[in-house]
């Protein structure tokens, strides 16, 4: 079987897009066209990759499966198209960071406006992701710099650990909101919004509260700490979340309070440990670490 790198391109940016039309539009090709490498693709491979829902296109689990062993090198083929690009265009220097989600909604994007603000040429990619993806990307070279949480998967990293300390989000008409600081003891009958039971402040959090011999009632799983910050402004319970995510939503609906005993987040600056820094990423790792001595909490 001989796939063509082109049927995988297509099939990677509708599903990254959603709609044919939004592919069409990203690879510059026409609408028949995409569906026409879509139609090669299911042929060749026998596998059916999309359903049609209410109108809308949903990928098969089989798609979702193929998404995950060929995004890296889709995304591979481009970072290399734009390194030509730049080449070509002798761009002054190109900045290459990833972060997982939390940080991407304010925290980063600040950092990189005030890295950027003296470089008008500079080209940047960033890109938000799980931990493990981000990892992934750095390990390969897709970017330079990138910001995740720990555990880390690769000995072939530079790490510089980041502790960072979590804090209870409550909503503003909560009656524990009179509390400067909340314990289990206090939270025995509130509905908790938590990561996943694999995440770190999930774990911590329910050991917290076994420790201190109270039950802890989780009410909502999900694995954005945003989503979890858009349940607690429904006024559904309380969610543990990190500083940045809460410092960078003005929505007044919600307030955030200290949490005892302390929870901190195990995260990391990660770069790789094979490859040369280019002096753009140089700078800007020097700028992201003093950004990041504010939120740094003893191990």
């Amino acid at each position: 079987m001989r796939l063509r790198f082109r049927q995988l391109q297509a099939f990677h940016a509708i599903v990254e897009s959603g709609t044919v039309t939004g592919a069409a539009e990203a690879l510059g090709i026409s609408q028949p066209g995409i569906s026409n490498l879509l139609a090669q693709l299911e042929r060749q491979t026998g596998l059916p990759l999309f359903e049609r829902v209410h109108g809308r296109l949903v990928q098969t689990p089989e798609a979702a499966m193929l998404f995950r062993e060929i995004d890296t090198v889709v995304r591979g083929l481009d970072h290399v198209t734009q390194t030509v690009v730049d080449l070509q265009n002798k761009q002054a220097g190109q900045l290459q960071v990833a972060s997982q989600h939390s940080m991407s909604f304010g925290f980063i994007p600040a950092v990189i406006a005030k890295f950027a603000k003296d470089r008008p040429d500079m080209n940047i990619s960033f890109q938000s992701q799980y931990s493990t993806k981000i990892q992934e990307w750095v390990t390969s070279g897709l970017f330079e710099i990138g910001i995740c949480e720990r555990p880390l998967l690769y000995d072939t990293l530079t790490v510089y650990p980041l502790h960072v300390q979590t804090r209870l989000a409550i909503h503003r008409d909560d009656p524990l909101a009179q509390y400067d600081v909340l314990t289990p003891e206090l939270l025995g009958d509130t509905p908790i919004i938590a990561m996943g039971p694999d995440h770190m402040t999930h774990r911590r959090l329910r050991e917290a509260f076994a420790d201190a011999s109270i039950p802890m009632r989780t009410r909502v799983h999900s694995h954005l700490f945003k989503n979890l910050l858009s349940f607690v402004k429904e006024g559904m319970g309380v969610s543990l979340l990190d500083p940045f995510v809460l410092e960078h939503d003005f929505d007044p609906r919600f307030v955030s309070r200290a949490f005892e005993p302390a929870i901190n987040m195990d995260m990391a600056v990660i770069t790789s440990a094979t490859r040369p820094l280019s002096q753009t990423a140089k700078d800007f790792l020097t700028l992201l670490l003093k950004e990041l001595e504010p939120y740094q909490t003893p191990s």
